[in-house]
């Protein structure tokens, strides 16, 4: 499959082939799921916390004396059945880490990506240069792009500090490092966009 390499003016330049062992492959939904299970968990900070009888504060005392009074006996006010009373079987601090094999990381990278290739949701970018960090001028690029409005991952060589400050206050862009890239990200994505030296650096770590 071959993609127009587009300019940072919005002209398009020589086709380029997208390796196949990066974008043609036959995407495995299953893997995919799994992937964005486990990535999901693992951003959970897991700190939610009750308290159970006995880290309530008070309920020293005995209510009231054990016979003669007419109601049901109760030891104590800080029990689960009173209000204010402590929490059974309540949320604890834990960790909800999973794992997943590298073998199964790289087959759901490789099948989100040959997903977007699928449907012609991959542009590639000649270069991202901007040295002056603006975001009129990076909005301006998306919409020479016709990626205004839309939901765009870019992946670029290296950490690109221009563009990652010029996009911060641009909703639904995100620009990281080509080899960094994640399942998620491509995912929630609408476009592609990976630059020359990009894709270069993804084909020496991924191909």
């Amino acid at each position: 499959m071959s993609v127009a390499v587009i300019k940072t003016d919005g002209s398009k330049g020589e086709a380029m082939d997208l390796p196949s062992a990066l974008f043609g492959q036959e995407p495995n939904e299953a893997v995919v799921h799994s992937y964005v299970v486990a990535y999901l968990a693992n951003q959970r900070q897991g700190t939610a916390k009750t308290k159970t009888r006995k880290e309530v504060n008070g309920g020293g005392i005995k209510p009231w004396r054990q016979k003669g009074t007419g109601r049901a006996r109760a030891g104590t006010i800080r029990s689960p059945l009173w209000p204010g009373g402590g929490t059974v079987f309540g949320p604890r601090p834990r960790s909800y880490e999973t794992r997943l094999p590298r073998k199964q990381k790289r087959l759901a990278l490789l099948s989100a990506l040959s997903d977007k290739a699928r449907r012609d949701r991959i542009k590639l970018l000649a270069d991202l240069k901007l040295p002056d960090g603006k975001t009129k001028n990076f909005a301006a690029l998306l919409g020479r792009l016709e990626l205004a409005d839309k939901k765009v991952l870019i992946l670029d060589e290296g950490q690109n500090t221009d563009a990652v400050r010029a996009s911060r206050n641009i909703p639904g862009v995100k620009v990281c490092r080509a080899r960094l890239a994640n399942v998620y990200d491509i995912l929630d994505a609408d476009t592609l966009v990976i630059t020359v030296a990009g894709l270069k650096d993804m084909v020496e770590v991924f191909g």
